[in-house]
């Protein structure tokens, strides 16, 4: 925001009456807006004043977001009410069918198209402009009578949902599941339908019999269930995709019969937080506020290198156990220096079964790994898969169940080669 210039409050300046306006336009977006704050906005305003931009911003700011994952969309909502004069064309882009050939192709960026539809809440909306010549303009149209609304948000991205489509991927998400299979241990158990020969066992049976074998003993193999171990970046670049996932691993620890020993869960930003406790809530909304009241780094920076030192020296051995499954969900933008982060990933990659790494950054199809956090971590996990919808949550149980899927590694790991 540029400071010392005059704020030109719409509708001939009634500010009380825009404030509340925007106030409700905050609510639709999903923040918890009530009619207190919008009293301490106005008052706080009247005693501030708002000739100046920047001060204008953060008193409304101060008194409407209490959560750093409201943020943005605050940012937005703010930039499409008080200061852009076309803000209403603009939101209406972003709502109605491109045109392809007559404007251009932009996909709405991070809360914005939730405050679109905050703001124009009630508003008629026009139909696309037509033109003259129907064969060379090519319309896009939203199909959402004709396909199912479900797999049009199976693939959606988190990022590009409106508040209504959240609640909507929560819902589904809570349906989903992550089965892995049973362990398979060197050690066996008597069992007559088993497929292994118990000679022990025979020859103690004939020999109470004077030596006649009248029977052959049997055992199987045992088996056993793993540990779940997830790693969920929390840092600004991550928010949304973390709520989603941790929506995720909620239903995921909370699944009788899936197969899990036990699921741990981790959020790390600046600082290592253990949230485990708090998903054995069966309220999801209970679990994950608890979760976010005792990880005080959330939207914060990223120390990935240092997060994981504290895990390995503090919790590996208590929750990895044998044969655990690791889920580092991240995208890989760390500040620490690059040889202590692939050595701490190194020696977590050693003390676990299988390491899948998710990162949303993967849903570019130009991704390319040219951070040196992503270079120094790649190498040392079994697969490297994408985390930016339902469908590829859902694609998390082959990846952890088949030791041979390693997702985009390769490609990459060809690709990092290739620029060395």
């Amino acid at each position: 925001m540029t400071a010392g210039r005059f704020l030109d409050i719409p509708e001939n300046g009634r500010l009380a009456d825009n404030i509340t306006h925007f106030a409700r336009a905050l609510r639709k977006a999903g923040l918890r807006v009530g009619p207190g704050r919008v009293v301490d906005a106005i008052r706080a305003v009247e005693a501030a004043g708002f000739t100046d931009r920047r001060d204008f911003y953060w008193v409304l700011h101060a008194a409407f977001v209490s959560r750093p994952e409201e943020r943005a969309v605050f940012a937005q909502v703010f930039r499409l009410y008080w200061r852009d004069p076309q803000y209403l064309e603009h939101m209406m882009s972003l709502l109605l069918p491109a045109l392809s050939g007559v404007q251009d192709q932009r996909v709405a960026t991070a809360a914005e198209k939730r405050a679109a539809e905050a703001l124009l809440d009630g508003v008629e909306r026009p139909p696309p402009p037509q033109t003259g010549r129907e064969d060379d303009v090519q319309i896009d149209v939203d199909a959402t009578g004709t396909q199912s609304e479900q797999e049009r948000l199976r693939r959606l991205d988190f990022e590009q949902m409106s508040v209504a489509e959240i609640a909507e991927a929560k819902r589904m998400i809570a349906r989903l599941s992550l089965p892995v299979r049973p362990i398979v241990s060197r050690r066996s158990l008597a069992d007559p339908r088993g497929q292994l020969a118990d000679w022990r066992a025979t020859m103690r049976a004939a020999l109470r019999r004077g030596g006649e074998v009248s029977d052959l003993a049997m055992r199987r193999r045992r088996t056993r269930w793993p540990n779940l171990v997830v790693l969920c970046d929390i840092s600004g670049s991550m928010s949304q995709y973390s709520r989603m996932i941790l929506h995720f691993l909620h239903a995921v620890a909370n699944h009788k019969g899936a197969g899990w020993a036990k699921v741990h869960a981790f959020t790390f930003g600046t600082r290592l937080t253990n949230i485990t406790r708090h998903l054995a809530q069966r309220d999801v909304d209970a679990a994950l506020a608890a979760a976010g009241a005792e990880a005080q780094d959330w939207k914060g920076g990223t120390r990935i290198g240092s997060c994981l030192h504290e895990f390995n020296r503090d919790w590996s051995r208590r929750v990895m156990g044998q044969g655990a499954v690791v889920l580092l969900v991240s995208d890989g933008l760390d500040r620490d220096p690059a040889a202590d982060l692939a050595r701490e990933m190194e020696r977590l990659h050693l003390s676990a079964r299988r390491m899948v790494w998710v990162n949303p950054l993967l849903r570019w199809d130009g991704f390319v790994p040219r951070a040196r956090g992503i270079r120094a971590m790649l190498p040392h996990v079994d697969a490297f898969r994408s985390g930016h919808s339902i469908a590829t949550l859902e694609a998390l149980g082959r990846a952890i169940s088949e030791t041979g899927d390693r997702g985009e590694k390769d490609r990459l790991m060809r690709l990092m080669d290739r620029d060395a």
